[in-house]
């Protein structure tokens, strides 16, 4: 029976009957649940002060569990990068467990990748995936292959713009032994600059992200054009980016006129889109910091690290 530790390293949970909900929808699929003292801490926004949450990662990285999975996102983990006890966290996932996360864990996933080496999972998040009905098949598929050791790559389907805006994908394209590297845009794009954003080139870049206009996005990817992230990859692969409103004023401008004119700033690297990860309920689970193969054939995408 696999073993889950949950934990809080970013915002408070807010939803205490739908966190006991998820913990017994885990139970019942089959997983020994722990959970960390001060998963249910708060202090402000977050799920208690900074040393509060340091303290529960430092538990999860002695657990021994075969997954740490975190209760939720928000915001949080950027302000304990510098004192993350990243030896702790490497020999925990040298030892076999998977840290699991969404959206403000990229921040954690980012550096512990940047001052380790050290993978992680992108992933579901307990009150994100089973706070909720329905559990999503390919979720909890993708999370059980993982919690039992036998996840070797994902798949998905390309939407038919991406093989007109790239023509030889329709041939077939592989990249192999590249870093698949990535995760939540806005995290991401805060750590340029900074000792946390790994160095990655030749990789797979995946990003998703929130609530964020269009416009908001394209700002960020042009934050990471110029800073020389985005030109030196192989392949950038866009996820979900949801939650967000058009206005009036944006006259026609979207999140596909973003992926139009990123495609004009990279001629020679592919922005593939339609990658089932991100603030949905379908999502799968991605090796942060994984030497990975790609192979589109036609409109079939598949991701191999097994």
């Amino acid at each position: 029976m696999p073993r889950v530790y949950l934990y809080s390293p970013s915002g408070a949970v807010r939803d205490r009957a739908a966190f006991r909900r998820a913990v017994r929808r885990l139970q019942a699929a089959g997983y020994e649940v722990e959970i960390d003292p001060d998963a249910l801490s708060r202090h402000q926004r977050f799920a208690g002060d900074d040393a509060t949450r340091l303290a529960a990662i430092e538990r999860a990285a002695a657990s021994g569990a075969d997954v740490a999975l975190t209760t939720r996102g928000g915001y949080g983990l950027t302000r304990l990068l510098t004192r993350l006890p990243y030896d702790a966290i490497d020999s925990a996932a040298q030892r076999g467990m998977a840290w699991v996360g969404l959206s403000d864990f990229s921040a954690f996933s980012l550096a512990v990748l940047a001052q380790r080496g050290t993978v992680t999972w992108a992933g579901p998040a307990l009150m994100e995936d089973w706070a909720h009905e329905p559990l999503d098949e390919i979720t909890t598929a993708c999370f059980d292959d993982l919690a039992q050791g036998v996840g070797e790559g994902s798949g998905w389907r390309l939407p038919s713009g991406d093989v007109r805006a790239h023509p030889a994908l329709a041939d077939g394209w592989r990249v192999e032994n590249a870093t698949l590297w990535g995760g939540n845009l806005s995290i991401l794009t805060g750590l340029v600059g900074t000792p946390y954003l790994p160095e990655v080139e030749g990789g797979l870049l995946f990003l998703e992200d929130v609530g964020e206009h269009p416009y908001r996005v394209e700002r960020m990817l042009t934050q990471l054009l110029l800073a020389g992230v985005l030109p030196c990859q192989r392949a950038i692969l866009l996820g979900a980016f949801n939650r967000y409103t058009l206005t009036p004023h944006d006259r026609g401008f979207r999140l596909e006129s973003v992926v139009a004119w990123l495609r004009t700033r990279l001629p020679g690297v592919p922005v593939l889109t339609g990658l089932p990860f991100g603030h949905v309920p379908t999502k799968v689970v991605l090796p942060v910091g994984r030497r990975v193969d790609l192979l589109v054939e036609g409109r079939d995408a598949l991701l191999f690290w097994g």
